[in-house]
Formats: C-alpha cells, structure tokens, sequence
C-alpha cells in the first residue's frame, strides 16, 4: 500500500518539480510540551498545476530523481 499525503507548496520553481511540507504536532518525549514539526518532500507535478500555498495530495512512487519519490495526486485547495 503506497503512502498518502496531503501537505502545502512551498516552492514550485523547478519544472515539473514541487516542494511540499507536511506538518505534524507531536508530545516532546521528556518534557511533555506539543511541538510542531515539518516533513519535507519532493514530489514529480507532470502538468504543472500546483502553485505556491496550494493544499496538495501526494503518493509515493518511484525515484524520478535524487530527491523526488512522490507524485502529485491533486490539488485539495487552491491558494488565494
């Protein structure tokens, strides 16, 4: 079963490239306090379509590059 991700667009400069942050709130093991951290992903858009501030959907894939293993499902909310 191939991972599914929704996550926003950072940065969108690469051709057919997206950058993607996943963020997560999780309790600090010692201290108890909820912090919130960010998962970083590359991910392959064929079309284009997302932009910068997009809500996207992504799903792993194959490697397409040294860095980029998901691909773009959808766009979930356009950016205003």
């Amino acid at each position: 079963m191939k991972k599914l991700l929704t996550g926003t667009v950072t940065s969108d400069k690469g051709d057919k490239s997206i950058r993607v942050e996943i963020e997560r709130r999780y309790r600090h093991p010692r201290y108890g306090k909820i912090v919130r951290g960010k998962t970083v992903c590359y991910a392959h858009d064929e079309k284009n379509e997302a932009n910068e501030n997009d809500v996207v959907e992504i799903i792993e894939s194959r490697p397409h590059s040294k860095t980029k293993r998901w691909e773009l499902v959808k766009v979930v909310k356009a950016a205003t």
